[in-house]
């Protein structure tokens, strides 16, 4: 602003100089000329005063006065000379001020000039060093909050570490240990300072120490970020713990390894329940011997190896005779300890290399490898004469224990045909007189009948996956009102070769040798909840009983089927009653009442068919959920001849009234049992009286429950 300033005003400026070089002559000339008009006139007016003047003061004053007006005029004359002789020299005089004003100026303009460039260059410096400040001051903030970070991070990943649940170390890439937590000492059983003065392999078991060699180089190539495994470490204590470890690495920036970081979990208790839970699953609860699932594994691949290698073997099917005599006399549990008994026998009998199973209620299997047939012989006789040997003490009474085998050899066969004909010998050896074994022989029409009985298996495994099994159904009467108040739901089993429809007792025995028993029952329950919703949407209440057999009572799947299949329809699941025979061959009472108990929760009924045909009722009755009690057959055919069965079916309503269940009389035959029965107090009667299985299509989709 200064210097913008003195460019306009300042008469010494350069510019002004320059501009100056004639018009400034010029006007100077005129200035003087103005100035010296101007004195001669005020020259006159001074002599027009002092000659007044002169007059007034005297001679004294007029000397006076004459000598400074000779003063002034050669003042006059002498500005006169110097006005005729000052445009000349004031024009050169302005020519060199002006030179040298210009000079001064462009020295002046330099310096101006080199000063803004400093002004801008330091104005530059200043900001750049600003800047520099600033970003110093950001990084340093930064820094300090990376630090600040930093140690919260380090302070947390300390914490975790130390006051992990789970064991955490790091550990060097030579397998020292660096760093271990408190968690990790407690598995091992060891002070850190102990770990730390050892290593990772001489912790681990021998036959796990390379146990993840290939995971670890893939993890140090980059190839994962981590990995699992499980091993054992060595406790304090000299005993094995088995772990589950997670392991990843610490890199550099130039991802080079620094160290191992691994987690540990105690996995023992997790081991020892998965052990439980496969023997549970590979074993027979009761005997502790393999169940049939497992058998039939071990069977399939000795087979298979017999045939690649030429190994001969054998198959043993052992049946305890009577066996539900004992409990029905006895009961459950004296027949439990029988069953462990013979259990304990027969391993005691074999070979290390053997395989002993039990593959139903009361039936071994022994899988004897790389045995001929003599041998296989010599160890049936065996079996059968050790057997009869042994007596069970029950209840003071001493009962001789006797099985029928049958022995079937590998003989080419594939794995289900050798049980097939194994179980067919078995027969042979029950129908000739039990206490004995027997020995599938080809030559003898074996091999023919057990291809029968295979065809047959198929027959029913058909009929079920083409939907031509067939319902019949019986009429249950309430006496009371004296109206059908629910149906039996019965099966049939179409004979293509004859044409004729098979009933139960004819295909159902094969159908649980074969496995296909459970398959049959869930078939039936689906088209009973099916007959239900129905007859529901129809405005029409219906009730139906659905037989199961012992080993599907206890069968998860099935009753998952039926919970599912209830949910589907949306019906009242209490029109749904599963009846249990009483004579089932339960193989497991426990899952039998859990699966009774399940259903029954969800509001299904339960009937226990053929109550009183033995001992084993009254255990049916203390522990599964009944609503029905249906008195046997033996008791009511005959009633009216016989006082001593109308004592024991009356016996048996007083005992279904106190406990408060309903009671139903089967094999009703005439008119006289069904009033006999409705005096005594029977709730319902079923029979050929009542009413003959027909036809589900004849009965239920032509007109609905209704009085008789």
């Amino acid at each position: 602003m200064t210097n913008s300033r003195r460019s306009e005003d300042d008469p010494q400026s350069p510019h002004v100089g320059i501009a100056a070089d004639a018009d400034g002559v010029r006007w100077l000339e005129e200035v003087l000329r103005g100035a010296h008009d101007q004195l001669e006139e005020d020259f006159r007016g001074w002599i027009t005063d002092l000659t007044a003047a002169n007059t007034a003061l005297g001679q004294e004053l007029g000397s006076r006065m004459n000598r400074r007006l000779s003063e002034a005029r050669e003042r006059l004359e002498g500005l006169e000379r110097a006005l005729r002789q000052a445009p000349g020299q004031i024009v050169d005089h302005l020519r060199q001020r002006n030179a040298e004003l210009a000079s001064a100026s462009m020295a002046q303009l330099r310096r101006i000039g080199e000063h803004e460039l400093a002004e801008r260059e330091l104005a530059s410096a200043n900001e750049r060093l600003r800047q520099e400040i600033s970003e110093r001051q950001r990084l340093e903030t930064e820094a300090r909050e990376v630090e600040r970070g930093l140690r919260e991070v380090r302070e947390r990943f300390e914490s975790a570490f130390d006051n992990a649940p789970i064991g955490m170390a790091l550990i060097a890439m030579d397998g020292r240990w660096l760093q271990v937590n408190d968690a990790l000492c407690r598995i091992t059983g060891r002070a850190g300072e102990e770990l730390k003065a050892s290593t990772l392999r001489a912790m681990t078991h021998p036959d796990d120490v390379d146990l993840d060699a290939d995971s670890l180089g893939r993890l140090l190539a980059g190839q994962i970020p981590n990995y699992q495994v499980e091993k054992r470490y060595r406790h304090a204590w000299g005993h094995y713990v088995w772990v589950l470890v997670t392991t990843s690495i610490v890199r550099d920036e130039d991802r080079n390894p620094l160290y191992v970081v691994t987690q540990v979990q105690d996995i023992s208790e997790r081991r020892e329940l998965a052990r439980r839970l496969e023997y549970i699953v590979d074993h027979d609860f009761l005997t502790g011997l393999l169940n049939r699932r497992h058998f039939e594994q071990e069977l399939a691949r000795e087979v298979e190896r017999a045939a690649r290698y030429g190994v001969p073997g054998a198959v043993l099917l052992i049946d305890l005779d009577n066996f539900k005599d004992v409990n029905d006399t006895f009961g459950h549990r004296a027949g439990d300890d029988v069953l462990k008994g013979v259990a304990g026998l027969l391993r005691e009998r074999m070979r290390h290399t053997d395989v002993v199973a039990r593959v139903g209620g009361d039936e071994f299997a022994v899988l004897l490898t790389q045995t001929d047939a003599d041998h296989a012989q010599t160890v049936a006789d065996e079996v059968v004469k050790a057997l009869a040997r042994e007596t069970a003490v029950l209840a003071d009474r001493s009962i001789r224990i006797t099985a029928s085998v049958g022995v079937a050899m590998f003989d080419g066969l594939a794995d289900v045909e050798v049980l097939a004909y194994a179980d067919l010998a078995m027969y042979e050896a029950k129908e000739t007189g039990r206490n004995r074994f027997e020995m599938y022989r080809p030559h003898k029409g074996g091999r023919e009948r057990g291809s029968a009985r295979l065809a047959e298996a198929e027959r029913i495994r058909h009929a079920l996956e083409e939907d031509r099994l067939i319902l019949y159904c019986q009429p249950i009467l309430d006496l009371g009102r004296n109206e059908i108040c629910q149906y039996e739901l019965l099966l049939r089993l179409p004979e293509e070769e004859r044409g004729e429809l098979l009933p139960p007792s004819a295909f159902l025995y094969q159908a649980e040798r074969s496995g296909l028993i459970q398959a049959i029952d869930g078939w039936v329950v689906r088209k009973a909840i099916a007959l239900i919703a129905e007859h529901a949407r129809a405005g029409l209440k219906l009730v139906l009983n659905v037989n199961l057999s012992g080993k599907s009572i206890g069968d998860r799947k099935l009753a998952a089927l039926i919970e599912d299949a209830l949910d589907t329809a949306g019906i009242d699941a209490a029109r749904l009653v599963l009846e249990l025979t009483e004579t089932a061959a339960i193989s497991n009472i426990e899952e039998a009442k859990g699966f009774a108990t399940r259903l029954h929760g969800r509001g299904c009924r339960f009937a226990l068919d053929d109550f009183g045909a033995g001992f084993g009722s009254f255990y049916y009755l203390k522990n599964f959920p009944f609503d029905y009690l249906k008195i046997d057959g033996d008791f009511i055919r005959g009633l009216a001849a016989s006082p001593m069965n109308q004592l024991v079916v009356s016996a048996i309503v007083s005992i279904a009234r106190g406990l408060g269940k309903q009671t139903v009389g089967e094999f009703v035959a005439d008119e006289e049992t069904a009033r006999l029965l409705r005096e005594i107090g029977v709730d319902s009667a079923q029979g050929y009286h009542i009413g003959v299985p027909r036809p589900v299509s004849e009965v239920l989709q032509t007109t609905g429950p209704g009085p008789v």
